[in-house]
């Protein structure tokens, strides 16, 4: 009977024991693993938290130390709006550190506006945070792409705003760093360093992934914090906009030092011949002087001085460029066996241009290439007045580039000539050139008048209005027109005696300034009212410094000019036109090869 009992007894202790630990059990597990997917959501409330009470500890502090105290307003504005200017006083941090940030009440989407502390409720901020930046699922609707590309635009300048937000926080806290004095390491300034850290590193990650991360969103706040921490031990403002002022100024200067490098860089880049055009140049000329005397004849001379053939004249010591600009020419051309080429270089150049020819004759049509030391005539013509400018652009004072001005004693047997800069491609027959009514005018050029376009250029950029005489005879306003591709006519020229009107003006120039270093001024001031306006689908310019030409003009134009500093034979040209010059280019030929020149 007792062993029944205590049997009985033992049951029911253990039926007890069961119904008491099991839900317990049971129970602890279900904590566990929601315990985990809390610790996951809210991993940033508890530095959330953290830093809300060191800055209620810092108020308190403050309080202590100077009861009624107040700081001067901070003022912080939008980038280009002062108008929307967000006011934070030392009031309004106590009242923020005890119910969260008014600026994230006010701006829940992410504005570009300094918060110097963070919300209570620190879930729902970064899902506001977070909403402009991956963007919520919508119904669809109708124009599905239009909202797509809607949401992108929202949340790529959500992200810019947050951006500019960290860059400015970054900022801040290198000004708080030039308060402390030097050498001094204490725990305040390694934590304004570290944060200075994690903000440029989050910010990396945005230039490298275009996402903001949840992660990043912690460092910004966390840097919130310093940063009114830094703002209660350094509370005077008046410093710190001088420090702000200071480095402001020093950035502003170091841009303006680097534009200027940039520029000069850029000029020298523009006239220096490069490697491989150097090697082509010896090369050949090695080639020419080993060739008998008989052989150096380029043929068809009986054609050089036909005035019912197209003459086109180039003047050049670039032997790549001249033969571009013979290749398109000829390679549009419906007739081409009366197409004649006169080619004038330099006699440093002339064996190099000769040779090029001789090795790639153009097929039907006419190569002549002279030098400008057979022109005897041009050095009591032309002196030394140029030597006088004070370019340091050995381009602007070069013979061959104020030579177009002397066309009618190049050419005294020609009518009429096209002249083409060596920096042109030809996409489009020119004989039509020719059969353009000048009017009674010697220059047919394109005008570059509409103040739209990059190629638009007043008068009075290059011309000195303020000279007496400059700002009698012409006007600024008057429509200016481009070299690169001319048309002239040499008989209008003579008649009128346009040459005497370029020297009167080079030597007015000698005495005063009247216009900056080169030939298109002094060509505005000879060719003055002298000018037939071409449509503007025979030259389109630009192709050299503006990267905004239109595909359609380019493709539309019979000569499009690659003019300004990036030349398509130089590394510095612009990638997206350089096709338009290397289709006319042999690489394929061995010295070209030899000389490590490709596209």
């Amino acid at each position: 009977m007792r062993l029944y009992r205590r049997c009985t007894r033992i049951f029911i202790l253990c039926l007890l024991g069961v119904s008491v630990f099991v839900p317990i059990f049971l129970l602890s597990h279900r904590l566990k693993h929601l315990n985990s997917d809390l610790s996951k959501e809210f991993a940033e409330d508890l530095s959330i938290i953290k830093h809300r009470t060191e800055a209620q500890i810092l108020s308190a502090i403050h309080q202590e130390e100077g009861e009624g105290l107040k700081e001067p307003p901070f003022i912080v504005y939008k980038d280009g709006d002062f108008s929307s200017a967000v006011i934070f006083s030392s009031t309004e941090d106590t009242r923020i550190g005890e119910s969260g940030s008014v600026a994230d009440k006010a701006n829940p989407l992410g504005k570009n506006v300094i918060n110097h502390d963070v919300k209570e409720d620190g879930q729902k901020s970064l899902q506001e945070d977070r909403l402009p930046i991956y963007g919520a699922k919508e119904n669809p609707q109708p124009n599905r792409f239009q909202h797509d590309q809607n949401v992108r635009s929202m949340a790529r300048r959500a992200l810019d705003e947050k951006v500019t937000e960290m860059k400015d926080q970054v900022v801040r806290a290198k000004a708080y760093l030039n308060f402390v004095p030097p050498n001094r390491s204490s725990h305040f300034v390694k934590e304004l360093k570290l944060r200075i850290k994690e903000v440029e590193r989050a910010m990396d990650q945005i230039t490298n992934y275009s996402y903001l991360s949840r992660s990043a969103l912690q460092k910004m706040k966390a840097m919130n914090s310093t940063l009114l921490k830094a703002r209660r031990i350094y509370p005077d403002c008046s410093a710190m906009v001088k420090k702000l002022s200071a480095m402001t100024y020093n950035a502003e200067e170091q841009v303006r030092i680097q534009k200027i490098q940039e520029t000069f860089l850029a000029e020298l880049g523009g006239r220096t011949i490069p490697k491989g055009l150097h090697c082509l140049s010896m090369k050949l000329t090695a080639e020419y002087f080993t060739l008998e005397p008989e052989k150096l004849v380029l043929p068809n001379k009986d054609k050089l001085q036909d005035p019912e053939l197209y003459h086109f004249a180039v003047f050049s010591d670039n032997v790549l460029a001249c033969s571009v600009v013979v290749n398109s020419t000829i390679s549009t051309a419906r007739e081409p066996e009366r197409i004649v080429f006169h080619i004038v270089t330099d006699s440093l150049n002339l064996p190099a241009m000769s040779m090029w020819f001789l090795l790639n004759p153009p097929g039907k049509a006419t190569i002549h290439v002279e030098s400008i030391d057979n022109f005897g005539w041009l050095s009591t013509r032309y002196n030394a007045t140029l030597q006088k400018e004070g370019s340091v652009d050995p381009r602007y004072i070069s013979a061959l580039n104020h030579l177009r001005f002397y066309l009618p004693d190049v050419f005294p047997q020609l009518k009429k000539v096209v002249l083409l800069d060596h920096d042109v491609v030809v996409q489009r027959d020119l004989r039509g050139l020719w059969n353009i009514n000048m009017r009674g005018k010697v220059n047919g050029a394109v005008e570059t008048c509409n103040q739209v376009e990059s190629s638009f250029r007043r008068m009075d950029m290059f011309i000195n209005f303020t000279d007496p005489m400059v700002a009698k005879k012409f006007d600024a306003k008057t429509c200016t027109w481009a070299f690169g591709m001319n048309v002239f006519d040499l008989k209008e020229w003579r008649r009128q005696n346009i040459t005497g009107i370029y020297h009167k003006y080079l030597h007015l120039g000698n005495k005063r300034p009247l216009w900056k270093a080169g030939s298109l001024p002094i060509g505005w001031i000879t060719f003055y009212k002298h000018i037939v306006a071409l449509d503007r689908r025979w030259q389109v310019l630009g192709l050299g410094y503006d990267s905004g030409v239109r595909p359609a003009d380019i493709e539309q134009a019979a000569v499009i000019h690659f003019d300004g500093i990036s030349k398509p034979w130089l590394d510095i040209g612009l990638t997206k036109y350089k096709h338009y010059w290397t289709k006319h280019v042999k690489y394929e030929h061995p010295y070209l090869q030899q000389c490590n020149i490709h596209e």
